[in-house]
């Protein structure tokens, strides 16, 4: 059988074709700003703040909080954090993830065209899509490049995705990769990258620090409303990370990982960072859990960021410059941010094997047809 899957059609014998499906890879990243100037900063944090699955508000209401109390402020501070982290080559986000992107291509081979998209900024979901249609790609695969599910990441980059899709003439068939935070491969990178790191620094406690949200988005997963945030141990049953449950993912990711570090039980905990606003967010906070563990006499700590699998703003400035520096403050000995995933072999063999899992064939199978 000749099969070429640069075409359509692929002939099998004087009398019959069959349809050949170009495969293709979709990467969603949250974004990032173009510049750490703040007229760039501003117009990121617009486009994401208006986002009703990031402020969950009326839309008059989030119009108002966006423009009138976040917007004349928040730019200037976000820009100099920006600043802080920046390199030469750009943000460090887009520069993992566009490394992501190529190390993937070279992974999957020529025949299954690889783009990159962000949800908010550049590169824009439209063209990302536009190329991927040109080259003839009839069978999708998105992965969002969010561990765990939440609807403020997740959920918003799947309904960028799906309206911008929406406005094509031609619309492939779509596989969306779920969330990733149990697959043995993702759990393997993690320790790959991880266990040299924490072997050189000898902590003495690792902490999980997982990007936060507020409670109510978590309790809006669950449209039962009889088993979301119910109970103290409600995140440890064993089905709780099989739903939609942004915390209890975290709660599970927490211990696979500690799992394939060996790490002693009362070594490691999890927290959640990144608050933005008045309200509850899940707990606890990250700022406190560093404090409790000072307390508790804890002088080496290292910190793991996994909802994230790119170093960023909330990796790099957050925790590795804030988080240090608060650290310190507090007395402790030494600490550690230990590198995110990034565009590490480990990493990218492992979204291979993720996308293999969820049906795209290696180059030249035949189960492509």
């Amino acid at each position: 059988m000749s099969l070429d899957l640069h075409r359509q059609t692929a002939i099998v014998s004087p009398h019959m074709t069959v349809t050949v499906s170009r495969r293709g890879v979709l990467l969603i990243g949250l974004g990032t700003p173009a510049s750490p100037a703040v007229g760039d900063v501003r117009r990121f944090l617009h486009d994401m703040l208006s986002d009703p699955r990031v402020i969950d508000l009326a839309a008059p209401w989030r119009w108002l909080l966006v423009n009138f109390a976040i917007l004349p402020v928040r730019p200037f501070y976000s820009a100099a954090a920006y600043r802080s982290i920046w390199t030469t080559q750009g943000s460090p986000l887009a520069v993992h993830s566009e490394n992501l992107a190529s190390k993937l291509r070279q992974a999957l081979g020529e025949h299954v065209p690889v783009e990159l998209a962000m949800r908010y900024g550049t590169p824009a979901m439209a063209g990302a899509i536009a190329r991927l249609t040109a080259a003839g790609v009839t069978r999708l695969f998105v992965v969002p490049l969010f561990p765990q599910y939440s609807s403020a990441g997740t959920g918003s980059a799947l309904a960028h995705f799906h309206r911008t899709l929406a406005r094509s003439r031609n619309v492939p068939s779509v596989t969306t990769v779920g969330p990733f935070f149990s697959h043995s491969g993702f759990v393997a990178a993690w320790q790959e990258v991880a266990r040299p790191a924490l072997t050189r620094f000898r902590p003495d406690h690792v902490l999980f620090s997982f990007h936060g949200v507020p409670e109510r988005h978590v309790r809006a997963s669950d449209p039962t409303g009889r088993w979301c945030l119910i109970a103290a141990n409600c995140c440890l049953t064993p089905e709780a990370s099989q739903r939609p449950c942004y915390r209890a993912q975290c709660v599970a990711t927490t211990a696979a990982l500690s799992q394939a570090l060996e790490l002693d039980a009362a070594a490691n905990s999890f927290a959640f960072q990144s608050r933005l606003g008045a309200g509850e967010w899940l707990q606890p906070y990250t700022v406190d859990a560093m404090r409790k563990l000072r307390g508790c006499g804890v002088r080496r700590l290292a910190v793991l960021c996994p909802s994230f699998v790119a170093d960023c703003l909330e990796t790099l400035e957050e925790i590795g410059l804030r988080g240090r520096k608060a650290w310190m403050d507090l007395g402790g000995e030494d600490f550690l941010l230990v590198p995110s995933l990034n565009e590490h072999p480990a990493w990218v063999g492992a979204l291979t094997d993720i996308l293999r899992d969820y049906g795209l064939e290696r180059p030249g199978d035949d189960r492509s047809i």
